[in-house]
């Protein structure tokens, strides 16, 4: 394969940096650099993973679950208990401490869960709190989440996308008010926040003892948001930043190479994926409302290709929309399609589209040369895309208004080992992502999520993939391996669910 441009920056770079890196220890500020800005680092208003990231750093959850092992333990709730009637009890950990002060209690709890159940409030992903009822406080410390259904995952919910916020605070400036100046009970405190540009923290020293995240070993975490992977290459390669990820997988090699420098793999639960325009959302006449057309683009990718040469690391490639992994994730319901170029172009033909068409390709996806491929893949079979290549948060805009006929882009289910972190978002009704608006797979999506036993949840979403995988809805193309490139000062470590911990991270 042809080196890529960063490849190429890279060695050179390399070639001219000869001393060691300087360690950031005497100031002890880990630099840290992503290139999708995060609008919004209230991570109820925004669906990207790095503001999954961001907000884990800054607040805490009700519950914790371990990174290594998935078992849930206690943080900000200490114990907790499931009744019969679709609630879950739980009792609030006392002595625990805001960053503006002020004494976490039970009232903030009620007030945070009740704010994200609340369809008025708009949150980005309404799906992780669409089981949430209400949620009342029934004794000094204690809070009653009541579930319109049955919920196995609810736990899963509260310890990754739950963070919880100070009523008092957030009341008195607003929700714009707290996005600017936001304020969390976790190990980092925000002490900067220019939008799309920075965030720094700080380590919180009035940090409540025994939490399972411990105290922070770095004290200042500062986080810059740059335009493309080429300038977090330079950086990292000029001492400029001391942690980046999702580098290109033939610069593995390259940085470690460098004395200063090290790379890592880890696969995610992220899937990358192609949502194809079946219900005709960006317009009437859209070609892609066809299934022979839609099956012809599942035909037309080589995603084995892809996942061995392009993504590397151990990629693999999902029979079913779903991880591998996740509950409910039956690939033997998954109808089967074969990488057949001849058969993608004869059902082009049967489709009434012999020499192809062209639309347009909408994505956010670093490196572009993953889109290059789909787009080298299609223009094979006939079928010519123009690449709308756009930052994340303007691409999810779009994509969400119904302006995506291809739209690549990924999804990590928010680390929840369940289809139902996955399911509702792409198919469920009115979802912003759902380009298939097909009734009866969202009524088998919204039956698999209605029960708690398992028999029932998966007998309706192995129902369910089946419909998905006949339509040729939504192509699931690989997971995800993160290529992590970081100092070899800094003691980092990577787990499987994609969630950077900085607060474990400490000089060597």
């Amino acid at each position: 394969m042809k080196l890529s441009r960063r490849t190429a920056m890279l060695t050179a770079a390399g070639a001219a940096v000869a001393s060691p890196a300087v360690a950031q220890r005497s100031v002890d500020t880990l630099r840290i650099q992503f290139v999708d800005a995060v609008p919004n680092v209230d991570m109820y208003f925004n669906s990207q993973r790095t503001g999954l990231i961001l907000a884990h750093q800054a607040w805490d959850m009700l519950v914790h679950r371990d990174p290594s092992t998935f078992e849930i333990k206690p943080s900000l709730a200490t114990d907790w208990r499931f009744a019969e009637d679709n609630s879950l009890d739980l009792t609030i950990r006392q002595g625990v401490k805001f960053h503006d002060g002020s004494t976490l209690s039970p009232d903030d709890v009620v007030y945070t869960i009740n704010m994200a159940a609340n369809p008025e409030s708009k949150v980005a992903t309404p799906s992780n709190y669409s089981w949430i009822d209400k949620a009342e406080k029934t004794g000094d410390w204690t809070v009653r989440i009541h579930m319109k259904r049955p919920t196995p995952a609810a736990l899963e919910y509260l310890a990754m996308v739950t963070p919880i916020h100070p009523k008092a605070y957030r009341e008195k400036v607003g929700p714009e008010g707290f996005a600017a100046k936001p304020v969390g009970a976790g190990p980092y405190k925000i002490v900067k926040n220019e939008q799309g540009k920075e965030v720094v923290f700080e380590r919180f020293e009035d940090y409540w003892t025994g939490s399972p995240k411990g105290k922070p070993a770095i004290k200042t975490l500062h986080v810059r948001f740059v335009p493309d992977l080429a300038t977090e290459v330079t950086e990292l390669l000029a001492q400029q930043t001391d942690w980046i990820w999702n580098i290109n997988p033939d610069q593995i090699a390259s940085v470690n190479k460098m004395p200063y420098l090290q790379a890592v793999q880890q696969e995610s639960m992220r899937i990358g994926y192609l949502s194809i325009d079946a219900a005709g959302r960006s317009g009437a006449g859209n070609p892609l409302t066809n299934l022979k057309v839609r099956q012809a683009i599942w035909h037309a990718i080589n995603r084995q290709e892809m996942a061995d040469k392009l993504i590397q690391g151990g990629s693999r490639v999902p029979m079913a929309p779903c991880f591998p992994t996740q509950f409910g994730c039956d690939a033997d319901a998954a109808v089967k399609y074969a990488y057949d170029p001849a058969k993608a172009k004869a059902l082009l033909a049967e489709a009434g589209f012999p020499n192809g068409f062209e639309t347009e390709f909408l994505t956010s996806v670093q490196p572009t040369s993953w889109s290059g491929a789909i787009q080298n893949y299609l223009q094979a079979v006939g079928i010519r895309i123009k690449i709308n290549q756009m930052q994340v948060a303007p691409a999810i805009q779009k994509a969400w208004r119904g302006e995506a006929p291809l739209y690549h882009q990924s999804w990590g289910s928010y680390s929840i080992n369940d289809v139902s972190a996955i399911f509702p978002v792409m198919y469920g009704k009115d979802a912003n992502d759902n380009y298939s608006r097909d009734p009866e797979l969202e009524k088998l999506v919204a039956e698999g999520g209605a029960s708690s036993d398992p028999a029932v949840r998966k007998k309706a979403y192995s129902a369910a993939i089946k419909l998905m995988t006949e339509k040729a809805y939504w192509l699931p193309l690989f997971t995800y391996v993160n290529a992590y490139a970081f100092s070899k000062s800094l003691d980092f470590k990577t787990y499987p669910d994609e969630l950077p911990r900085f607060y474990f991270a400490k000089w060597k």
